[in-house]
């Protein structure tokens, strides 16, 4: 009898210590699913934290998307208690125990969070290094002081600090390009950023696409000198600014070619723009009249023979094809004769130019 009064005591001591524990263990992973769940009300984004706001854009169906930005070197305890004072954890000391839990750091950026989420859920966001990142297009045929207002207006970067990388002479020195700036060796594409991202970056994203792209184009490119190189971005920087139709760039870089071999001024129009906006800071021109041939500038190549100093634009695949890859005639003229399809006539002699521009100003008179 004493052995099984013993037995039951022992029975009941276990089942009180086992329920007790699995209590606490209930008691537990309730606290921890309690905390790691989101808050019940929507959280509260105020002006008093600029690193952190509503994003308008954000298409979330469910509830709210919030940017947050990281700063670097900012602690899990900052980014807790900033996360909880908004309303989107529950608890920071809860945020702080994952933090041990998983040793993986959080990283510095921009972050788009889909509220509400789990901490866990943030975390891994968080941790991820997946930023936000904005869509900017840069057009071909810009130059540097149009692609600057672009990518500041889009978040990226500022204006002053994207036209000092595009001119510092380390950087110019890395890729091997003559001139004062990368003018012409940013290539025009579509680009995913995140938001404030260093102009540096910015610039070195932009021209490791201009070389790559030239390499498809023409792989011998990159073995030539810089100079022989700088002379084909030049051309392909006027071709940009003149062609209209794509198939008739490569046979306005023949023109072109004729006239250097010759020795006639290229009297590009383009390059008197370049001067008048560019250089001058005036706007851009509705037409051209002879005061403006007449400028007195390197850059004009009506005045001066041979290449300008620099490129005047950001060419694309189109005309740095062309640059590469001319078609060879005896052209040395071209002309605008049908403005709604931007095609031109081509021309061997002046008298034949000047007879299609009578034509032309004839018919379209008539």
């Amino acid at each position: 009898m004493a052995r099984k009064h013993t037995t039951r005591f022992v029975i009941t001591i276990v089942s009180i210590l086992l329920g007790t524990l699995l209590f606490f263990a209930a008691l537990i992973v309730g606290c921890l699913i309690y905390f790691n769940s989101p808050p019940d009300k929507p959280p509260v984004i105020t002006q008093d934290d600029p690193t952190l706001r509503i994003d308008e854009s954000g298409a979330n169906p469910l509830g709210q998307t919030v940017r947050l930005e990281l700063r670097p070197g900012e602690s899990v305890r900052s980014v807790g208690q900033r996360m909880e004072d908004a309303g989107i954890i529950r608890n920071r000391y809860f945020w702080e125990l994952l933090s041990h839990v998983d040793k993986e750091y959080l990283k510095a950026g921009i972050y788009s969070l889909s509220l509400p989420a789990s901490q866990m859920e943030i975390r891994s966001v968080l941790v991820s290094g997946k930023q936000l990142l904005i869509r900017v297009t840069i057009p071909e045929g810009v130059t540097l002081k149009k692609t600057a207002p672009i990518l500041a207006e889009a978040g990226i970067c500022a204006e002053e600090d994207f036209l000092a990388a595009a001119s510092n002479r380390e950087t110019l020195d890395s890729y091997r390009v003559p001139g004062a700036t990368l003018e012409g060796y940013l290539y025009p594409d579509t680009y995913l950023f995140p938001e404030a991202y260093p102009a540096n970056l910015v610039v070195k994203a932009m021209a490791d696409t201009f070389f790559k792209r030239l390499a498809e184009i023409q792989p011998e490119a990159l073995s030539l000198s810089p100079a022989e190189l700088n002379n084909r971005v030049i051309l392909a920087s006027i071709v940009e600014r003149e062609y209209r139709v794509a198939e008739e760039a490569a046979l306005m870089a023949g023109v072109f070619y004729n006239r250097l071999r010759i020795g006639m001024a290229l009297q590009s129009c383009a390059t008197v723009e370049y001067v008048i906006t560019e250089i001058q800071n005036r706007p851009h021109p509705e037409r051209l009249f002879d005061r403006d041939t007449e400028i007195r500038n390197p850059y004009n190549t009506y005045m001066v023979p041979g290449l300008p100093p620099g490129p005047i634009s950001a060419p694309g695949a189109v005309a740095l094809n062309a640059a590469f890859h001319p078609v060879s005639s005896n052209y040395l003229y071209f002309r605008l004769v049908n403005p709604a399809e931007g095609r031109h006539y081509f021309s061997e002699t002046l008298d034949d130019h000047i007879r299609a521009g009578v034509l032309y100003v004839k018919s379209r008179n008539s």
